[in-house]
């Protein structure tokens, strides 16, 4: 993988990686700079990993030559006594992952306006720095947007400013739920009407934006991937054994939040005698899952193992039985394939851009109506009747990044000739 930053001609290798800074270029390869409030940190470092998995994959081709600038609220204070804010002040200016500078500008989130008010001091936040950094030498050809609101939105107020290119790149919320409030929405239009490229990682995705009045050939679908090597079968008996997995289990993995519907789940046990639950993850829901579990009589069969590193996943895929994932809205959730590749079958809400991820039996089943009860009989189905290990894993071998990564190096190509600076086209001809 190829990255950049800005500390003078410092040329070092990392593995296959590559660093350039000022006076150092990328011969003809595209300098994008990925712009997301959705990229992980060495404070929160699972929060929106499928976006640096994204670009770490589009590294891998090494067309592509990549910094992140990932800003953060201001806040003031790190007591843990303030709640989630607070995580806000520990996030580092300035950190490097997987050999990527990240740089983490910070911009006002101000109470009851924020949402409103929030691409305007995102823009606010990172225009110095960004200035600054190519001053410095560390420019780049095109700004690589994750998120519509508040990112792509104050993504493409830098671009116009700085005269840089923008994709954007949907995701979920950011259409399925934001966008239906008015000021948002008008951004969101406001944005997507000036993008150079727009992406979605679903068609249902695709639909939401053709709905807010974009035209559908300005849009291209490329879904997530799989990491097939990270994300694969290992001892199952091994793991269960761990894990104490004693029955058949059925696995939840995401953040504790209503939208996820972990409490459906635990409704469902009453359903599934001898059967348990194992949920990954934390949230504010905890308390409620556990209360549910125990008006239920379900407790025992419940167990909350929390936060659990990515390198912890596959084990725990592959001990369970079924995951189930039942969101009343999603925009492509990574673990609907993550546990397919390791073997274990899903069952998914009826999110808009379900039928893009679950195309067959092999994969598992859709949860048509959200009840308790057809939850329950979605996951004996698969217990009694469902594919075998093996099916599951091959149907998620389809799911590699190699394709989404050809789509983006062609849109960014075609971007960068639609939009050509000097600079651009002397390192080309080059």
């Amino acid at each position: 993988m190829v990255g950049f930053e800005n500390r003078g001609c410092c040329k070092r290798t990392l593995g296959d990686a590559t660093h350039f800074g000022r006076e150092i270029v990328c011969g003809s390869r595209v300098r994008i700079l990925t712009f997301s409030t959705l990229y992980p940190s060495s404070v929160r470092p699972t929060h929106g990993i499928f976006v640096e998995t994204r670009l770490r994959k589009l590294l891998e081709t090494n067309a592509v030559c990549a910094r992140v600038l990932a800003p953060s609220p201001w806040f003031p204070f790190k007591s843990p006594k303030l709640g989630d804010y607070s995580v806000f002040a520990s996030v580092p200016l300035t950190e490097h992952r997987h050999g990527l500078q990240i740089d983490h500008p910070r911009y006002l989130l101000l109470p009851k306006i924020g949402m409103s008010s929030a691409p305007l001091t995102m823009f606010a936040g990172a225009l110095p720095l960004l200035r600054k950094q190519i001053q410095e030498g560390g420019d780049f050809d095109l700004i690589d947007a994750h998120y519509f609101y508040p990112d792509g939105v104050a993504a493409v107020l830098l671009g116009r400013v700085l005269g840089r290119p923008v994709v954007i790149t949907a995701r979920g919320d950011d259409l399925d739920l934001i966008s239906t409030y008015s000021v948002p929405r008008h951004w969101i239009q406001w944005a997507a009407a000036r993008a150079a490229g727009l992406i979605t990682v679903s068609n249902g995705l695709k639909r939401r934006l053709v709905e807010l009045g974009t035209p559908v050939s300005r849009i291209r679908t490329l879904r997530n991937g799989v990491d097939l090597k990270q994300f694969r079968p290992q001892d199952r008996a091994a793991g269960r054994k761990g894990l104490r997995f004693n029955r058949p289990t059925i696995l939840a993995v995401g953040n504790l939040v209503p939208k996820k519907r972990h409490v459906l789940v635990v409704e469902a046990l009453p359903h599934l005698q001898g059967v348990d639950l194992a949920i990954v993850g934390e949230g504010p829901e905890r308390g409620r899952i556990e209360a549910v579990a125990c008006q239920l009589g379900v407790a025992d069969r419940v167990r909350l193992l929390g936060r659990q590193p990515q390198q912890c996943l596959p084990e725990i895929y592959t001990a369970a039985d079924v995951l189930a994932h039942p969101s009343s809205r999603e925009g492509w959730p990574n673990v609907l394939l993550e546990s397919m590749a390791c073997g274990t079958p899903v069952v998914a809400g009826n999110f808009r851009g379900v039928e893009d991820i679950i195309t067959g039996p092999s994969a598992g089943r859709i949860l048509r109506e959200a009840t308790p009860a057809s939850l329950a009989a979605a996951v004996l189905e698969l217990l009694n009747a469902g594919p075998s290990r093996a099916e599951t894993r091959r149907y998620a071998a389809a799911f590699d990044w190699n394709s989404t990564s050809r789509g983006q190096l062609e849109l960014f190509t075609e971007i960068i000739q639609a939009h050509p600076r000097p600079s651009i086209l002397a390192r080309t001809a080059a």
